[in-house]
């Protein structure tokens, strides 16, 4: 099934996103949008979207802004702080017309995806947590951080080997070279694209945004599954199913021998654990 590569001017800013269409005249159904994580895009559902199309779903999942072929404003034009990045969603999602929405997030942008929804429950109707950080004991790991550092950070963000390095390091897979082409050549054709990730990492304030999320989500009441890599290197699947275990509608699948990036270590278990759960909510005739 054709995956469709499209673009949308919001404001001052350029989005780049995927597109799936569902294959059939069902009755419509609130469209899944699809969040991807750190140093990664929207080609990492690449082999989820096409399932979910099939189920009926209209799959849609966008680069963040300043991450893959999204625009990558200097920061004196887009700030990337956590509130930005929530804006810039909720921006995104008005201009496509997605008055109501599923919400897979995953990775440490993930927290971006969880903070909208929870400014914006209603427009929220299932809610899929894929390893994001959900608490102040996640931490960034020290792979990541070490980009933040004065002199060094702005190097290491310009070296197109950072992709291999975060991508393979948060689980126990290599990343086919012909898919790693795609991640790096972002930073391979322009340095905003590096200087848009240190501007990133720089701004992430990961302890206080998740303890926003903590917050938020022991008042969250929409149908939700936690799903999580159990062989995730960086993020704690038992801190997880805590959490799970805590929400009003909340519900845990662990993923044996998938790491940090779910979605691209093993497509099939996240695609078909992320249909079922929204096969039980709308029935497939």
């Amino acid at each position: 099934m054709a995956i469709a590569e499209q673009r949308i001017q919001v404001g001052n800013v350029d989005w780049f996103y995927r597109a799936v269409e569902p294959l059939s005249d069902r009755e419509p159904r609130p469209p899944v949008v699809l969040l991807h994580g750190l140093v990664s895009q929207s080609y990492s559902w690449r082999n989820v979207m096409p399932a979910l199309a099939e189920q009926g779903f209209r799959a849609i999942a966008p680069d963040w802004i300043g991450h893959g072929f999204s625009a990558r404003p200097e920061p004196r034009d887009f700030p990337y702080t956590p509130a930005a990045f929530v804006t810039a969603l909720g921006e995104f999602l008005d201009a496509l017309e997605l008055p109501k929405i599923h919400l897979v997030v995953q990775g440490f942008l993930g927290v971006y995806g969880l903070l909208y929804a929870l400014e914006n429950p209603d427009r929220i109707d299932r809610l899929v947590i894929l390893n994001t950080p959900l608490g102040p004991e996640a931490k960034v790991p020290w792979k990541i951080q070490q980009m933040t550092l004065p002199l060094a950070g702005e190097m290491m963000t310009q070296d197109p080997l950072l992709v291999d390095r975060t991508l393979e390091g948060g689980g126990p897979y290599r990343v086919d070279d012909a898919d790693l082409d795609v991640y790096r050549k972002p930073f391979l054709t322009t340095s905003a694209a590096g200087r848009a990730l240190l501007a990133t990492l720089r701004k992430l304030k990961l302890s206080e945004v998740a303890a926003q999320v903590q917050t938020g989500l022991t008042t969250w009441t929409a149908p939700t599954l936690v799903l999580w890599g159990a062989a995730d290197r960086w993020l704690s699947p038992e801190l997880a199913k805590t959490w799970a275990d805590g929400l009003e509608n909340g519900e845990f699948t662990s993923l044996d021998e998938v790491g940090h990036y779910a979605q691209e270590d093993w497509a099939e278990k996240v695609r078909d654990a992320i249909a079922l759960f929204l096969r039980r909510t709308y029935p497939v005739k």
